[in-house]
């Protein structure tokens, strides 16, 4: 996974997008739907309906990326809200880029061991 320049917001778009569109489309999206600029330099994360296909998209100042990923088996972890957005972290974003559920990882504790 990319990592980001520190200061980058990560949204993740609630609800499902159609999943046909490309840059242009997605870029239209987030101006459009979250009145964000796309080329702010932001991370944009999109589902489709069947939810194990998602889309990022993000600026690097030259011009837009655009990553789709596809899982084989399972869905990727997504909030309830219909419409909006959700701030994600960079661990948050690997996490759900892994199908781990990012809303509530667990820790482990950390154990001394004497020797």
């Amino acid at each position: 996974m990319t990592v980001f320049p520190t200061g980058t917001r990560i949204w993740l778009v609630a609800g499902h997008t159609d999943m046909r569109k490309g840059f242009q489309g997605l870029a239209a999206q987030v101006e459009v739907t979250l009145r964000e600029d796309p080329l702010s330099g932001h991370v944009f994360v999109f589902r489709g309906r069947g939810g194990n296909l998602i889309k990022v998209l993000w600026s690097t100042g030259d011009g837009l990326c655009l990553l789709a990923k596809r899982l084989e088996r399972g869905r990727f972890v997504w909030p309830q809200a219909q419409d909006g957005k959700v701030f994600l972290t960079q661990a948050q974003l690997s996490m759900l880029m892994e199908s781990i559920d990012w809303r509530q990882p667990k820790r482990i504790p950390f154990r001394q061991s004497i020797l």
